[in-house]
């Protein structure tokens, strides 16, 4: 390998870890910001659980997400290794498709990628799995806005890896990854954020009940065996693990705090 091609790999994973770092840390610091500091008082019927975890845990998730990020970056080397090669043509078909094929494939991904989490996730809560790849991200057992990169490093490298399999696979534009990566991020860190805004029915279950809520990914953080999905509930439900009391805790996370039994509080 040339000094040349070293370069340009080593400036595309700079490139990289620069883009996906920006985008981290805007998401999680404003969700932390707009639910734990401007809206604590407003959202406070809203909140899961009564404890705050510290700010000690809130460096570490942020430190580990730091060496996840780097991870991401080394993963999406190997994509522009391939493009660099001509031997990757999955953009430049995908963009001959036209923008409903854009739109299409930016669906596809999305519900690609919670298939893909829910038995990767699995998976590793399996009890010879769980320790080399998934315990870090459950030391948070009551989670931040902070938690929703903070993996070991074998987490990391499964996760990051859906992107490039997805692309060999899927003739996907850049832009289309770039919306896939933005809606990840922000759904991700809602849902570690510790306040349930979904909206919910009458009857209090959630209003589209095939998508994931707070109190779904929560449950999961505090009883590890049960909530495996990731945007969707149709897996755990088809699988039979979603959590027993979901709904009863979900309508109970929208309720004022006074009026909630002391369990769910």
């Amino acid at each position: 390998m040339t000094y040349d091609t070293l370069a340009a790999f080593a400036a595309q994973w700079l490139e990289n870890l620069s883009v996906d770092l920006t985008r981290y840390a805007i998401f999680a610091v404003a969700t932390w910001f707009i639910l734990w500091v401007l809206l604590a008082g407003a959202l406070q019927h809203r909140k899961i659980r009564p404890d705050t975890p510290p700010a000690r845990q809130l460096f570490m998730e942020f430190a580990v997400s730091l060496r996840t990020l780097a991870v991401f970056s080394t993963v999406g080397l190997f994509l522009f290794g391939l493009e660099r090669a001509g031997l990757f043509h999955g953009p430049a078909i995908a963009a001959q498709w036209g923008p409903a094929w854009g739109v299409a494939s930016l669906v596809l991904m999305i519900v690609g990628q919670d298939a893909y989490f829910y038995w990767t996730h699995r998976a590793m809560h399996h009890p010879r799995a769980f320790r080399a790849f998934h315990r870090r991200h459950h030391r948070s057992h009551n989670p931040s806005p902070f938690t929703a990169y903070s993996f070991d490093i074998a987490e990391a490298a499964v996760q990051a890896a859906f992107v490039p399999l997805w692309m060999l696979l899927v003739p996907t534009t850049w832009p289309v990854t770039g919306l896939f990566m933005l809606h990840q991020l922000f759904r991700n860190t809602l849902g570690h954020s510790g306040y349930e805004l979904y909206p919910a029915g009458r009857d209090g279950k959630p209003l589209i009940g095939w998508m994931t809520t707070v109190t779904h990914h929560d449950l999961h953080h505090a009883q590890a065996g049960w909530n495996y999905g990731l945007w969707f509930t149709w897996w755990d439900r088809l699988m039979g693990t979603q959590h027993p009391q979901y709904v009863e805790r979900f309508a109970a996370a929208r309720r004022p705090r006074r009026l909630q039994a002391p369990e769910a509080a």
